[in-house]
């Protein structure tokens, strides 16, 4: 990371918890949970001031108390990412509680377990705005702070946007939209010093009660996973917090997903017929 702008104080942490995110100010959409809560933790643990963030404020408090009571600087702001005035809110949390911010994770977002055809078009509009406008609008109102930083966004996306998922159309979609506005970003904002990266998560475990969008828009468990192919949140939001350290473009996650990008660029066809294979083997796996 680089050093903090000259017109920008440190937070009141630079000098009491050592390591690479030192002085600091973090972000993390959708931490009131899941990866967004370990990634958050471990950005705690290397040093930096975090605001957390989730629409469920009994559970979002939790993760806060959970963090605080372990030593750490955090904050935490109630918002829907999908709602302009609320990321302007969260901007100005963070702003008020840290005096700055450095980094941006934006990893809301609302997956589904349903094939395009049978999805009413509100569930679809629902998982597609939180994918896409969950990043766009919590970037757009912290941009002017990243540029004063000279700071980092990361996006959390997806393997399956490399190559499409059976019953994951909006999802897909949505995560594909963040990594090419990432690559956009990069172009329109080059010589800002601000960093834009994408990381691409695979299969990960999961809290218990995580729910996905049926094509009635009703929450349902997640789809089938194969345990030995699932990392856990922690290391996970490792590789994340690599990915922001070094300010990387693009970070796929597992090798599944390593090999999805060299069959998707080199044999595509083959690519697909491996999934409708699984379409007819595995239904399971995708309904």
């Amino acid at each position: 990371m680089p050093n903090p702008s000259p017109g920008l104080k440190p937070t009141a942490t630079s000098d009491a918890r050592p390591g690479p995110f030192a002085g600091r100010v973090a972000i993390v959409t959708g931490s009131e949970s899941g990866i967004g809560r370990e990634t958050a933790r471990l950005l705690c643990a290397q040093g930096a001031a975090v605001v957390l963030n989730g629409r469920n404020a009994e559970r979002l408090e939790h993760t806060r108390r959970t963090l605080a009571e372990a030593g750490f600087a955090v904050a935490s702001c109630v918002a829907d990412v999908t709602d302009y005035a609320a990321c302007e809110q969260l901007v100005k949390t963070t702003v008020e509680a840290f005096g700055r911010l450095d980094i941006l994770v934006t990893n809301a977002s609302i997956s589904q377990r349903a094939y395009f055809a049978d999805m009413q078009p509100e569930v679809f509009k629902q998982v597609l705005d939180s994918n896409v406008y969950g990043s766009v609008f919590p970037l757009k109102a912290a941009l002017p702070q990243l540029l004063k930083s000279r700071g980092s966004v990361t996006f959390i996306s997806s393997i399956s946007a490399l190559n499409g998922m059976p019953s994951g159309s909006a999802y897909c979609a949505g995560k594909a939209a963040v990594a090419n506005l990432a690559h956009t970003l990069r172009l329109e904002l080059a010589g800002t010093g601000v960093h834009f990266g994408v990381v691409h998560i695979g299969f990960t475990q999961n809290d218990p009660e995580k729910r996905v969008l049926a094509a009635d828009g009703q929450p349902v468990p997640i789809a089938h996973r194969p345990p030995r192919w699932q990392k856990s949140q922690a290391e996970v939001a490792a590789i994340i917090l690599e990915h922001i350290r070094r300010r990387r473009q693009r970070t796929v996650i597992s090798a599944l997903g390593q090999l999805i990008v060299l069959v998707h660029t080199y044999f595509p066809r083959l690519g697909d017929w491996v999934v409708r294979t699984t379409m007819r083997r595995m239904r399971h796996f995708y309904e």
